[in-house]
């Protein structure tokens, strides 16, 4: 018989859920818009600083309004994470702008200041002022936003920071994705709360937050017939998901502390096999640990997919790190900026099964197997 199937990072669902969602259904409230979906907005503002926020059906649709309220037109370019998932650079495109891609740093294997701020004087050497910057905070793990933070005053380049692995996160006390004009988050299915698909936009403009919500819903003009003087789009967030999102919240911290606490287990139970390694933690960082992730040496006989398709074989998922937007075909003709780091990432990275619902017997099953590995 086939061992049950532990995967990568599946949905965990709690116990009032089903009830948020029941109440939609009784109030016949299934549209885009209705009381869960506000009241899911005004919980997020609350763990969210205070911000203003606008939930969306995604977080790559969060990015894509942040770049339009930030005035991002065919032509202009935007400086970007290389090392993240493509919904980080994809709405760039969308806009008919350039991606330009900077590489990542060792310690958090975020965007590397040094090098972002390389691309600028580059860029502006060349007579061209980016529009807009892409923070990607990986896996959970805060970037380096004092330095970052400084370089986009330097040069009056504005932040977008993509915190779609980082709700629950802060950087010094503070949520991620508040740090910035804008952030974004991912309640997508394999994050570590969902509403089945959604996202949200965080800005402390009222008005920006405003506009976004008249943009995500095909920006219709205030008449009784149907006007528009905009394009719009349908990005805005239903009240039945939003109704998910809300059971969903009230266990985040819960969630939280069972995925570093698997983090932790990981470490100790590996850390005996010289040839792992872990990123860890800044002074002043506090990552969810959405995904756990190691490092294997370059000089160790046993690779990324050795371990990988061991892990396979066993009815176990892990995934290699984000390859390198740089690399990717759709990108390859797009700038990039800084070394080799984030390819060595992707290289000898692996994601292992992070979900907060496996249980302490899955978690055995995985450390065994990858023990084996580097045992035959």
């Amino acid at each position: 018989m086939e061992n049950k199937k532990i995967w990568l990072s599946s949905p965990h669902m709690g116990e009032n859920e089903y009830k948020y969602v029941t109440e939609a259904f009784d109030l016949n409230w299934i549209a885009p818009v209705g009381p869960h979906l506000n009241n899911f907005e005004k919980k997020l503002s609350e763990i969210s600083d205070g911000k203003e926020v606008s939930a969306l059906s995604s977080g790559t649709s969060a990015i894509h309004l942040a770049l339009i309220l930030l005035g991002v037109e065919c032509g202009d370019e935007v400086l970007c994470s290389s090392f993240t998932f493509s919904a980080s650079a994809n709405p760039i495109v969308y806009q008919g702008a350039k991606p330009v891609f900077v590489d990542s740093e060792l310690d958090t294997w975020n965007i590397c200041p040094k090098y972002l701020e390389e691309a600028i004087i580059n860029r502006l050497e060349n007579n061209i002022k980016p529009k807009a910057i892409i923070v990607v905070h990986l896996y959970g793990m805060p970037a380096k936003m004092t330095e970052i933070i400084t370089i986009s005053k330097k040069y009056d380049i504005p932040i977008i920071e993509d915190a779609a692995e980082g709700l629950g996160s802060t950087y010094f006390g503070k949520p991620l994705g508040c740090l910035a004009e804008f952030g974004i988050y991912s309640f997508n299915g394999n994050k570590i709360i969902t509403t089945s698909g959604g996202g949200a936009l965080i800005s402390s403009d009222k008005e920006k937050i405003k506009k976004s919500k008249f943009l995500s819903t095909q920006a219709r003009d205030d008449f009784p017939h149907y006007e528009h003087s905009h394009i719009g789009f349908n990005y805005r967030l239903s009240n039945v998901s939003a109704a998910i999102g809300l059971g969903q919240l009230e266990v985040l911290q819960d969630r939280v502390n069972r995925r570093r606490e698997i983090f932790d287990y990981y470490k100790r139970e590996l850390s005996q096999i010289k040839e792992i390694s872990f990123v860890e933690e800044i002074d002043g960082f506090y990552s969810n640990r959405w995904l756990s992730t190691i490092l294997i040496s370059k000089d160790s006989k046993v690779n990324r997919e050795d371990v990988r398709l061991h892990l396979e074989k066993d009815n176990i998922e892990a995934r290699p790190l984000w390859k390198p937007m740089h690399q990717q075909p759709i990108f390859k003709h797009c700038l990039s900026f800084g070394g080799d780091n984030s390819e060595y990432l992707f290289q000898y990275g692996l994601c292992l099964p992070s979900g907060s619902n496996m249980s302490d017997q899955d978690l055995n099953r995985i450390v065994k197997k990858i023990k084996e590995a580097f045992e035959n």
